[in-house]
C-alpha cells in the first residue's frame, strides 16, 4: 500500500514537472538601433529576476533566444554600450504562441562609459520617433484587454484622451472635435480609404472593422500635428503595420467571438535558411450575433496575410494583403422604427468590398542608411439599391418603385519610397515620396425627392431620374517630404521638415511645414511644442457631385474646390509619477480654413459631414468657411504591474465653424467633454500562476452631440421628407451619453496550448443613449431612437 501510494505521488510530481516544462515558452526577437534599424550586435536582453539569470545576446542580425521562459507577465532589460538601456515590463508569455519582441534603442549623443538601464521603456511613445506629441502605440494585447473593444482598434482607441465615439453601432473616430473624414488609415505604409466593412465612399468607419488584430504588430495612433511623412489628413492618423510569422516553428490560433465572428489563423517558416515566414487569418461574421443596432442579418468574412520572403541579395520583400465583403439586405416589413439604420418604408439592399494587396522591399544601403519602397493596390465598392414601399391608407402594401441606385468603386494604385538615414548620435533624416493613382467610377441616380421631382400622372412615383454623380476620372495625388531631428543633449531634441502635396484633378498645391521640439526637464518630466499645417483633399462625394442646374439636368459644380487647411498648435507635458504611473497634459489649438462652404449665405460646412453613410448633396462650393479647435487632454495611466492596470482620460474641448452665413456655430462633434475610466485586474492561479482570472471594466460619458432641430410642419408638407431648421443649425444637443462595460475572463495554460475565454458585458446598466431624432411616418411626429442596450460579447481564443 505504501508502495502504491509512492508511486503515485512519483507519477503525480513527474506529471507535474512535465507540465511545468511544459508550459515554459520561448521568447525572440531582434534588437535594433532605433534611427536606422541596423543590428545591434552584442546587445543583452535579461529575464528580470530570474535566478538562475535567463539572457541573450543579439548575434550579428541582431537577434536573440531566451529559452524555458515562465508563463505569465515579464519584465526583460535590455542594454548596450552607448545606447540608452531599457526595461520591457509586463511582456505577456503564454505556452500557445512564441513571444517576438523588435526592440529599439536609442543611441545616447553623451557617450556612456558604462552600461546603465535608465528607464522603463514608455509605453506612450509611439514607434515613430519623429513624432514628439499627440501619438501612443497600441497593440493586440491592448485590444483584446480593454472591456468594450470588440476586437477593434478604432474601438480601443476610443479609451485614449481626446478621442470621442458616441456611436455604439459604428466605429467612427472623432478626434479634438474634427470630423471622422479627416482620419487617414494606413498599412505597411500604404494608405486605404477604409478598413471596415458596409462602409461608403468617403467616410472612415462602419459598423464592423475588418482590420483582423490578431495579426497586428504594435502600431501608432497619432491625433495632430503629425510627422512629415503624413499626410492628406487634418484629425488623426492609424499607422498600422502587420507582424511576420514565426520564423522558426508552425503556429495557430483558433477565436470565436459573438461580435467579430468566428477566425481561424496560421503561421510558419517558409524557408528557416533566409528566415521567411507567412501568417494568414480567414474570419466570417456570425451575424445572428452581431450587435449592429438592427434586425436586418449582416453577412461578412474577410482574409488578412502577410508573407516575409526574407533576406536576399537585394534585400527583404514583404508580401501582405487584407480582404473582405459584406452585405445586408434591409426589408422594411421585418424592421421597425428603432432601427438605426433602415426606414420601414423602404426596402434597401447593401453590398460592400474592400481590398488591400502591397509589397515591400527594404534594401540597406548602408550600416545607416535604407531604402525601403513600397507598391500597393487597393479597392473600395460599395452599393445601395433603395425600393420604396407604397402602402394605402390602411399601412398594406399596395407597389415599389426603386428609389435609388447607388454604384461606387474607388481604386487606388500606389508607389511610396522612404530614405532613412542616420549621419551619427545627433543627426538622423527621413525623406521620400507616395503616389496615389485615383481610378474612380461613381454612379447614383435618385428621385427619392418627392418636392424636386413632379409627379405629373399622380402615380405616387416621381417621373424620372435625377443622376447626381456619374463619375470616370483618373488622377494622381503626389506627396513628398522631408523631415530632420537634432538631438543637442540626450535631454533636449527637435524635428523639423516639410510636406507637399499636388492634386491633379483640383490642380492645387500646398506646402506643409512640420517642426517640434521635445525637452527632457528633469528625470520624471518631459515637455513638448509642435506645430504642423495639414491639408486634405475634398471628399471624392463632394468634389464630383452633379448639382441640378435646370430641371432634370444636373452638372458638376464642386471640381474647382482646393484642399481644406489646418494649423496644428500642441503643447504637452508628460510626468512620470512612480515607476509604472505618469500624468500627461496636452493643450492644443487647431484653426481651420479654405473649408468648403455654399456660396450664398447658409449654415453648411463640409467641417460636419462624415458622421454617417451618406453626404448632403451641396453643389457650387466654395473655399470660404472657416472653424478652430481648441482643448485640454490629460491622462493618468498606471502601466500593468502588481496584477493591475488603471486608465483615466478627460478631454475639455470646443469645436466650432463658420458657414457662408458668418455665423459661429458648434460643429455636428462638439460634445464639449470626454471622461473615460478603464481598470484591470489579475488573479494568478495553478502552478506557478500560470493561469489567471481577469477583470476588465471601462466606463465612458460624454456630453450629447449637436443637432439640427427638424421643422416638423415642413416636413409634413414635404411628403414626409425631413426638413432641418439650417439658420439654426447645431443648436440643440442630444442627451449626454454614459456607458459601462465590464469584461470577466480566464487565461489558462497547458502543454504547448493556451486557452482565453471571457464574457464582455457591454452596456452592463441598459442605459439607451439617445442616437437621433427623426421623422416617424407612421406616428406623424418627431421621435427619438435609441441606441443599442445591453449586449454580452463572447471570445473564446486558443493558440497552438
Amino acid at each position: 500500500m505504501k508502495n502504491s501510494k509512492a508511486i503515485i505521488i512519483t507519477i503525480l510530481g513527474i506529471l507535474t514537472s512535465i507540465v511545468s516544462l511544459a508550459q515554459d515558452q520561448t521568447v525572440k526577437g531582434i534588437i535594433l538601433d532605433a534611427q536606422a534599424e541596423y543590428p545591434l550586435i552584442g546587445a543583452t536582453i535579461q529575464l528580470v529576476g530570474s535566478d538562475p539569470v535567463q539572457g541573450s545576446v543579439a548575434d550579428v542580425d541582431g537577434k536573440f533566444r531566451i529559452e524555458n521562459v515562465p508563463v505569465g507577465r515579464q519584465t526583460f532589460a535590455v542594454t548596450y554600450l552607448g545606447y540608452k538601456s531599457i526595461k520591457l515590463p509586463n511582456v505577456l508569455v503564454t505556452s500557445g504562441k512564441e513571444v517576438v519582441l523588435r526592440v529599439l534603442l536609442e543611441e545616447s549623443v553623451e557617450k556612456l562609459e558604462e552600461v546603465v538601464v535608465t528607464a522603463d521603456a514608455d509605453k506612450d511613445l509611439p514607434i515613430n520617433d519623429l513624432a514628439k506629441v499627440s501619438a501612443r502605440t497600441f497593440s493586440l494585447e491592448e485590444v483584446t484587454r480593454f472591456s468594450g473593444g470588440r476586437n477593434d482598434v478604432a474601438k480601443l482607441a476610443t479609451s485614449f484622451a481626446g478621442v470621442n465615439a458616441t456611436n455604439d453601432a459604428r466605429n467612427d473616430i472623432v478626434v479634438r472635435g474634427n470630423s471622422p473624414v479627416g482620419l487617414l488609415w494606413r498599412i505597411e505604409g500604404i494608405p486605404i480609404a477604409t478598413t471596415n466593412h458596409f462602409a461608403t465612399q468617403g467616410t472612415t468607419g462602419g459598423p464592423v472593422n475588418a482590420l483582423n488584430t490578431n495579426l497586428l504588430r504594435t502600431s501608432d495612433f497619432l491625433t495632430g500635428a503629425f510627422p512629415a511623412e503624413y499626410g492628406n489628413a487634418n484629425a488623426a492618423v492609424f499607422d498600422v503595420f502587420f507582424r511576420n510569422g514565426n520564423t522558426d516553428k508552425f503556429e495557430f490560433t483558433g477565436q470565436m467571438s459573438a461580435f467579430s465572428g468566428l477566425e481561424f489563423m496560421a503561421e510558419g517558416p517558409i524557408s528557416k535558411k533566409n528566415n521567411s515566414s507567412f501568417i494568414a487569418s480567414y474570419r466570417y461574421g456570425i451575424a445572428s450575433l452581431a450587435a449592429t443596432g438592427t434586425s436586418a442579418t449582416p453577412y461578412y468574412q474577410d482574409l488578412s496575410f502577410k508573407v516575409n520572403l526574407g533576406n536576399t541579395k537585394i534585400g527583404r520583400f514583404e508580401l501582405f494583403g487584407l480582404g473582405g465583403k459584406s452585405n445586408i439586405d434591409f426589408l422594411g416589413d421585418e424592421i421597425d422604427e428603432t432601427d438605426l439604420f433602415a426606414d420601414p418604408s423602404q426596402d434597401a439592399f447593401v453590398e460592400n468590398e474592400l481590398g488591400l494587396m502591397g509589397l515591400g522591399h527594404t534594401l540597406r544601403l548602408s550600416q545607416n542608411t535604407y531604402l525601403k519602397t513600397s507598391l500597393g493596390a487597393s479597392t473600395n465598392f460599395n452599393e445601395y439599391i433603395q425600393d420604396n414601399r407604397m402602402l394605402d391608407a390602411n399601412n398594406e402594401l399596395i407597389g415599389k418603385y426603386r428609389a435609388t441606385n447607388l454604384q461606387n468603386r474607388e481604386n487606388r494604385y500606389t508607389i511610396t519610397s522612404t530614405l532613412n538615414t542616420k549621419f551619427n548620435s545627433q543627426w538622423s533624416m527621413r525623406a521620400g515620396f507616395l503616389n496615389e493613382l485615383y481610378d474612380l467610377n461613381f454612379f447614383i441616380e435618385d428621385r427619392d425627392d418627392r418636392a424636386t421631382i413632379p409627379d405629373n400622372n399622380n402615380d405616387g412615383v416621381p417621373d424620372y431620374f435625377l443622376t447626381f454623380r456619374d463619375v470616370d476620372e483618373q488622377f494622381n495625388l503626389l506627396q513628398t517630404y522631408a523631415q530632420a531631428e537634432y538631438k543637442f543633449t540626450d535631454d533636449i531634441s527637435t524635428t523639423f521638415g516639410v510636406h507637399t502635396q499636388y492634386h491633379e484633378f483640383m490642380n492645387d498645391f500646398i506646402l506643409e511645414p512640420r517642426a517640434a521640439v521635445s525637452w527632457q526637464s528633469s528625470s520624471v518630466q518631459r515637455w513638448s511644442l509642435a506645430y504642423g499645417l495639414h491639408g486634405q483633399a475634398v471628399p471624392s462625394p463632394i468634389l464630383f457631385l452633379q448639382e441640378e442646374t435646370s430641371p432634370g439636368i444636373t452638372e458638376r459644380t464642386n471640381e474647382d474646390l482646393n484642399f481644406m487647411k489646418a494649423h496644428h498648435f500642441v503643447l504637452a507635458m508628460d510626468r512620470n509619477l512612480g515607476t509604472n504611473w505618469r500624468l500627461k497634459t496636452e493643450v492644443y489649438y487647431q484653426s481651420l480654413y479654405d473649408v468648403p462652404v455654399e456660396p450664398t449665405p447658409s449654415s453648411y460646412s463640409v467641417l460636419n459631414e462624415g458622421n454617417d453613410f451618406i453626404f448632403e448633396e451641396k453643389g457650387s462650393l466654395v473655399n470660404e468657411g472657416t472653424g478652430s479647435n481648441y482643448g485640454i487632454e490629460t491622462t493618468l495611466e498606471k502601466f500593468f504591474s502588481n496584477n493591475y492596470y488603471m486608465l483615466l482620460t478627460a478631454s475639455l474641448f470646443d469645436s466650432q465653424y463658420e458657414g457662408s452665413d458668418g455665423v459661429e456655430r458648434s460643429t455636428a462633434f462638439n460634445n464639449n467633454y470626454v471622461l473615460n475610466v478603464l481598470f484591470g485586474k489579475e488573479w494568478k492561479f495553478g502552478p506557478n500562476g500560470r493561469n489567471a482570472w481577469t477583470f476588465d471594466t471601462k466606463m465612458t460619458t460624454s456630453g450629447g452631440r449637436p443637432y439640427t432641430p427638424i421643422d416638423l410642419q415642413a416636413t409634413r408638407d414635404n411628403a414626409g421628407r425631413e426638413i432641418r431648421m439650417e439658420e439654426i443649425a447645431y443648436s440643440e444637443n442630444y442627451g449626454e451619453y454614459f456607458r459601462w462595460d465590464v469584461k470577466l475572463g480566464v487565461r489558462m495554460n497547458r502543454p504547448k496550448v493556451s486557452h482565453q475565454f471571457f464574457v464582455d458585458f457591454q452596456n452592463v446598466t441598459n442605459r439607451k443613449n439617445e442616437f437621433v431624432r427623426r421623422y416617424n411616418s407612421v406616428t406623424d411626429q418627431i421621435n427619438v431612437v435609441e441606441q443599442i442596450g445591453f449586449f454580452p460579447d463572447v471570445m473564446y481564443r486558443i493558440q497552438f
